[in-house]
């Protein structure tokens, strides 16, 4: 009988295929006296052996997909097998104690672990800690023959069932094989429902119970599009989804021709669709994508894929790729936005009861001046070979803008000094992410060059609800009246001194909010490249001047998410 989870939709399309559950197995164990230790030696031999093989085909994998830095990482593991003090040690530890394999190799990292912890002036070396662990935990599951999943090594058609799905594990996927998530936890803004929009594959997430009532090897059909996964459906039921996925599949074929074609509705009015990226190779696929320009280039990632803070140069190398890739095509930077969600493990931030609301973003930057500095003096330099926009995460007052702009000023007033060439103009712009800033939008718009709102987190603090926390999930309302009255006022408050507003969260690429932010008067909607089609379709077929009558009686008439989304509902069917 087919049973069904009700969830969220997070990327568009539909996903057939068994389900292989991501859920790491127990690896608890008994510590026991042994009779024979040259065997048990040979058994912890062989489990290396195959750690080993695990680990060189996840290696080759990486290296394939996303480079040898990530691969590094794998190679780092593999030398941590082969290290002949720790084995050796393991190995002495059967010998003499008479203990079984497992004890031997839990007692040896332990005290390896313990070492490399207490290393707190040197962060590198804390974080092999880390390596040793995952290294540990992969042999202990060959010797107690309880295979780790390993979405690296998946080869053939699955949908992957887990509890939560980190951008790491996400990034080892194959796109030829996995044909869908489906998830516990999450929303439309968590990482996993993010990286499934970039790689294009089905998702439903925040189901809650998936892990629960779904084991390996079942049947399953995830409907991205409804937010619905059927567990063990009938043949009936398969051959109507696949019908289904055949006309998704069609209607993307569509959107393909609209590729080279700017976005304007259906009575004229011209908006940009940007495509939202975090690495420089993101770029080919946003202009593949057709996206009319980078309206967010996360620099995060530049720092979070790396051991120590990188160079100056290092980041230009990377600026200036995703400037060049663009031809041309404006291309917004937001500067380091660590914190929150997103620390680094080489430095170290002070604990916090709330890491969304401390030490993040430009008040890390405006703080440590010399990462910051660092970072402009590279904007700067790459601003030479097309048009950089440079954009302040986290802005709460006029203060913090009126620091980053003056630092700014220096390293490019520093850089002319020293010889080297810089463009004339370079717009410097703020996140609108602090209901502060919001509210504030009209003293702002007289000092900034643009603005671009970012939903994700202008929703949680609107709301004062984590929107990575499944319990307040139902908070996550972009269609509230009390948003859009925010977003209005900013967009107006801009409009009034001549500067453009953009979007840079998920809300831009939303099927039921774009309409409202069309008749808003938004410019620019950046979104994951994968959405950028849909909605330039979706767009020809609106008309600004019916959806300006309908923002505006979403604004003053409805009172809750629910009566906007269904207004916005009724007026999309008519």
């Amino acid at each position: 009988m087919t049973k069904t989870l009700k969830g969220i939709a997070a990327s568009d399309g539909i996903g057939i295929a068994r389900a292989y559950c991501l859920v790491a197995p127990d690896l608890s164990f008994q510590t026991k006296t042994i009779a024979d230790s040259a065997s048990e030696v040979k058994r912890l031999e062989q489990a290396l052996q195959a750690a080993t093989s695990d680990l060189t085909q996840i290696r080759d994998k990486t290296l394939a997909n996303l480079g040898q830095d990530e691969a590094a990482v794998f190679e780092a593991h593999m030398a941590i097998l082969a290290d002949p003090d720790m084995v050796g040690q393991i190995k002495e530890l059967i010998t003499t104690k008479m203990i079984n394999a497992e004890a031997a190799l839990q007692t040896v990292t332990d005290q390896f672990i313990t070492i490399f912890d207490g290393m707190t002036d040197n962060p590198y070396m804390q974080e092999r800690s880390a390596d040793v662990k995952d290294v540990t935990k992969r042999v202990l599951s060959h010797l107690l023959n309880r295979p780790l999943p390993d979405p690296a090594l998946i080869d053939e058609p699955v949908i992957i069932v887990a509890h939560d799905l980190t951008p790491s594990e996400t990034a080892q996927m194959n796109r030829q094989f996995v044909k869908g998530f489906l998830t516990d936890l999450g929303g439309r803004t968590s990482h996993s429902a993010i990286m499934s929009r970039t790689l294009e594959i089905p998702a439903v997430v925040g189901t809650e119970n998936a892990t629960q009532e779904i084991t390996t090897g079942m049947s399953l059909i995830v409907d991205g599009l409804d937010g619905l996964a059927l567990v063990t459906p009938t043949a009936t039921e398969l051959a109507q989804f696949k019908h289904q996925a055949q006309e998704f599949a069609q209607e993307r074929a569509t959107w393909q021709k609209l590729r080279r074609v700017p976005t304007v509705s259906q009575d004229g009015k011209h908006v940009v669709l940007a495509a939202n990226v975090g690495t420089p190779d993101d770029s080919n696929g946003a202009v593949a994508a057709g996206a009319e320009a980078i309206g967010l280039f996360r620099t995060e990632f530049l720092y979070m894929n790396s051991d120590q803070l990188p160079s100056e140069d290092a980041q230009f190398v990377a600026y200036k790729k995703v400037v060049m890739a663009m031809h041309g095509k404006p291309v917004v930077i937001r500067t380091m936005d660590i914190g929150g969600d997103k620390p680094l493990t080489y430095l170290p931030l002070p604990k916090e009861m709330n890491p969304f609301l401390g030490y993040r973003a430009i008040r890390i930057s405006l703080d440590r001046q010399e990462i910051f500095r660092t970072q402009l003096r590279a904007l700067i330099r790459a601003a030479n070979y097309g048009e950089i926009r440079i954009m302040f995460p986290m802005i709460a007052t006029l203060d913090e803008f009126r620091a980053a702009k003056q630092i700014f000023n220096e390293e490019q007033q520093r850089l002319v000094a020293s010889g080297v060439s810089v463009a004339k103009k370079i717009q410097l712009g703020m996140m609108v992410e602090i209901p502060a800033a919001a509210i504030s939008a009209d003293q702002f718009a007289k000092e900034v060059d643009f603005f671009s709102i970012g939903t994700n987190d202008l929703i949680q603090y609107t709301f004062a609800a984590d929107r990575g926390n499944e319990h307040v999930s139902y908070l996550y309302q972009p269609y509230n009246p009390t948003l859009l009255r925010l977003i209005q006022h900013v967009i107006t408050a801009a409009h009034k001194e001549g500067k453009s507003v953009a979007m840079c969260g998920e809300m831009a690429g939303d099927r039921l909010a774009a309409p409202l932010l069309l008749g808003m008067g938004l410019d620019e909607f950046s979104m994951s490249a994968t959405s950028i089609l849909r909605v330039r379709s979706q767009m020809k077929q609106l008309k600004t001047t019916d959806w300006a009558k309908i923002a505006n009686q979403a604004i003053q008439h409805c009172q809750t998410n629910q009566e906007v989304k269904q207004l916005v509902e009724r007026h999309l069917q008519a």
